[in-house]
This record gives C-alpha cells, sequence and structure tokens, in this order.
C-alpha cells in the first residue's frame, strides 16, 4: 500500500466514525504511544542502546580533552553555546537532565539573578531521527556500497548506516585517537565489524578512500576542529578526489555555506548537482523538520 492509497484508506475508516467520536480519535492517533510504536524498530532500539553505553564513556558535554581546538572555537563564539551530542541526547533525556540540575538550557545574565536566557546548542553529530531519515529517505539503496564518513567522531552515521541500510562499506575517518578508541569498542560489542571500518587519519591522508566512496557524509565537519588554513587545504582535497560520477555527498550545512565563510572559489555547478529532499516526512514525536531541511544531498557531475 503506498502513501495515497493508505491515505484513501484512512479516510475511508474515520468517515465511518461518528462526529462526536471523532475528535477523540484524531487526538489518540496524534498522541498515542500505540502509533508511536509503529514508528519504531528494532534498529531504533539498537541505537538507543549504543546511545546509552557511548554516555557511560563520556562527559555530559560529550567532549574530551584532546579537542582543544573544538572547545575553544565554542566558547569564543557570541552567543553562549553548550556542545550537547545529538546521538546521544534527545529532548526528553535533556529535560531529565535538567530537572536534575545537572544541565541548564539557560544561562544567567547577570550573575547571582534570576535574569537568564536560553542557551545555543550545538552537536556534532546526527540524532536518531535525523539518522533514520538520512538512511531510509535521503539516500537511496546502498546495496554494495562504500560509505565515508568524514569526522566520524561517536561513530553515530557508521552504526545507523550498519542497522538502517545494506552499504557493503562503511568507513569512518577520524583524527581524534579517543573517538577512534571508542568507536572500536562498540564495533566489536555490537560485532558490526564485518562491515565497518574506523582510520585514525587526516583525511587529506586518505586519497584513495574517497576516491572509491559511492557516498561521503561531511557533517559539520571541519569548522571547529581546523584553523581557516586547513579548512581550506581540506575542502581543497575534497573537490580534487571526491569526482566519482554518480557519486553522493552529504553535508550539513550547505556546501554553498561552508564554502562561502571561507571565500573559496570552486565552481560547485562543475563539481556536483544538488538533489532535492523532502523532509516532510514523521519519524517518531522527536521529529524536527527544520533539522532534516538542513540536510543536504549532492551527486559529482
Amino acid at each position: 500500500m503506498d502513501v495515497a492509497e493508505a491515505q484513501c484508506a484512512i479516510l475511508g475508516l474515520l468517515g465511518q466514525v461518528s462526529a462526536e467520536a471523532l475528535p477523540k480519535v484524531i487526538h489518540w492517533m496524534k498522541h498515542s504511544s500505540d502509533i508511536e510504536e509503529l514508528t519504531t524498530s528494532n534498529n531504533d532500539v539498537i541505537l538507543q542502546s549504543i546511545a546509552e553505553d557511548l554516555r557511560s564513556f563520556l562527559p555530559l558535554e560529550a567532549m574530551v580533552s584532546t579537542e582543544n581546538q573544538a572547545i575553544q572555537a565554542i566558547e569564543n563564539l557570541e552567543q553562549p553555546t553548550l556542545h550537547v551530542d545529538a546521538f546521544l541526547y534527545d529532548d526528553d533525556t535533556i529535560d531529565s537532565l535538567c530537572k536534575e540540575g545537572k544541565m541548564s538550557r539557560d544561562y544567567c545574565l547577570s550573575c547571582g539573578s534570576r535574569k537568564t536566557a536560553p542557551l545555543e546548542f550545538l552537536s556534532h553529530s546526527f540524532s536518531p531521527v535525523e539518522l533514520k531519515y538520512l538512511f531510509q529517505h535521503a539516500l537511496p539503496d546502498l546495496a554494495g556500497k562504500t560509505l565515508v564518513d568524514v569526522g566520524s567522531r561517536l561513530g553515530a552515521v557508521l552504526y545507523a548506516g550498519y542497522v538502517y541500510s545494506s552499504a557493503s562499506r562503511l568507513c569512518g575517518v577520524e583524527m581524534n585517537a579517543e573517538f577512534c578508541d571508542l568507536q572500536q569498542k562498540i564495533i566489536q560489542k555490537y560485532q558490526f565489524a564485518d562491515r565497518i571500518q574506523v582510520y585514525h587519519s587526516d583525511v587529506c591522508s586518505q586519497k584513495s578512500l574517497l576516491q572509491d566512496a559511492d557516498v561521503v557524509v561531511l557533517n559539520n565537519v571541519f569548522e571547529y576542529f581546523l584553523n581557516k588554513k586547513e579548512q581550506i587545504k581540506a575542502w581543497t582535497f575534497l573537490n580534487e578526489n571526491i569526482r566519482k560520477k554518480g557519486s553522493l555527498v552529504v553535508t550539513v550545512p550547505s556546501l554553498k555555506e561552508s564554502l562561502e565563510k571561507l571565500q573559496m572559489n570552486i565552481k560547485l555547478d562543475q563539481w556536483v548537482e544538488e538533489i532535492e529532499l523532502d523532509s516532510d516526512v514523521y519519524l517518531g514525536e522527536d521529529t524536527d523538520q527544520q533539522a532534516l531541511s538542513d540536510i543536504h544531498l549532492y551527486a559529482i557531475r
């Protein structure tokens, strides 16, 4: 049954409900846990379990001491900002932590007073909902394909690719040794090693990996981790080596936004063609259409 057929069937059933009962039925459809369970799979549960494991290894902000440059960059932002890893902490978990006094959504405008303002939240990871959208709605069938996640960090894209797709190879490239070790622990525990590989490496030393990739994921990849000169070098390297015709590139933010910040003259219309994505999908109560619309997909020309 496709979308149009499902809509007709549901409207047919609702048409049989009495006028008095109809508002209650619609309310039930919007808020019932029974409906919510229809969008939850065993693969979702596996990712939730991985997130719980990772939280036990990391401080609350999910950043490690060796990320000096990223920590400094966040501290220097004009708007006070807290790093909250979207893969590890959904809104319900954040609310619970706030109630326990372990986290706050606000910062004090005047120390010692009740004058507060909301903190900006920043994540270097996709949320579980964004990952589900990426693999089940944005990307095509990846059977026999190789996906490379540049700056794989905690490995969220790799784990989601394992449970939500048939990609034959899922490769993470990560410069931070602590995160590489953490990814290996998860890969071993969940027996993902048959399809997932993690390279402790600068992406600029992975020429052949990029050239062979069918999908390359670039999620907030360089801005907080490299200085401007290093970012320009990395983007130039990507532009020169992601050239396999028809291969796909996933980015947050858009390529245009990333390159304009660096004032680079890469001719995007000669390199990629953007593929329009439909972010108007429901993937559970945590679905954030704005976050989904921030995901961009390109095909190499």
